[in-house]
């Protein structure tokens, strides 16, 4: 076994049965690609390399490249370098395919790692990814949920998503201080209609200022009064009081009215 590297945030997974569970959650079809997210020492990847896919794991450990290629041979495809750092786009141009992803993935890295994800939209299927719990049910968390904020509304305008189920600490060597969950994210073909960067500035901004009503944040993207003037909304509410589909609206709003 690899020591794990703690500035990696390495936590290898050791239980056969949650291994079972995260493969059968995964509704293979053949010819489907999957990219595996820090594979390691291969816990996961032994449950794939023999199903009628082609699969792909991008590690930046160098000692578990070189393990996996004893282990599992050319049945996996190895891209030695940080997952930030992949071109999903042209991975996919590459295989002509559409990609799924799946893996464990290090939790410090985890909002990177979704934006990642979010900004290969178009060339991916979904994601069966492991991440910690408490952020796990960030991204699921509806509006006026303590857990509801910028993550939530992100993964919820990009995919469907869902919590499959959750992964005690205990299941780990070495044993992470918290618990686990697996969240399955479809991608959607078709996005709510929207100016995207717009969108995406207003939520970071409103949000920033979380405890302060929707003008405080909405000011300190430089909007007039006169703008917000105009706005058929109640500038009063706090932004995690807003649904998705508020957030879309008030963007559309902005936007037509900057453009009168």
């Amino acid at each position: 076994m690899l020591k794990p590297i703690k500035s990696l945030g390495q936590h290898y997974l050791r239980d056969e049965n949650i291994l079972r569970k995260i493969t059968g959650s995964l509704s293979i079809e053949q010819g489907d690609v999957f990219v595996e997210i820090g594979p390691g020492q291969g816990a996961l990847t032994k449950h794939l390399v023999d199903k009628p896919i082609i699969l792909i794991g991008i590690e930046v450990d160098k000692r578990a490249i070189e393990l996996l290629r004893q282990t599992v041979g050319e049945k996996l495809i190895l891209i030695h370098e940080d997952v930030l750092n992949v071109d999903l786009n042209n991975l996919s141009k590459q295989y002509g395919r559409q990609l799924r992803i799946v893996g464990n993935i290090p939790y410090y890295l985890t909002s990177e790692i979704l934006f990642w994800l979010f900004d290969a939209r178009s060339v991916l299927v979904d994601s069966v990814i492991m991440m910690q719990l408490e952020v796990a049910q960030r991204l699921v968390a509806n509006p006026g949920n303590k857990d509801y904020g910028i993550l939530s509304i992100f993964t919820q305008f990009y995919t469907e998503c869902k919590l499959l189920f959750k992964v005690s600490r205990n299941c780990f060597f070495p044993r992470p201080e918290v618990d686990s969950a697996i969240i399955k994210m479809n991608f959607k073909e078709q996005l709510p209609e929207c100016d995207e960067k717009l969108f995406r500035t207003i939520v970071r901004a409103t949000f920033s200022k979380r405890r302060k009503t929707l003008k405080n944040g909405l000011k300190s993207l430089d909007i007039e009064d006169s703008i917000l003037n105009q706005l058929d909304l109640n500038l009063t509410r706090r932004p995690e009081d807003l649904s998705i589909g508020e957030f879309v609206s008030l963007a559309n709003a902005i936007d037509r009215i900057k453009k009168q």
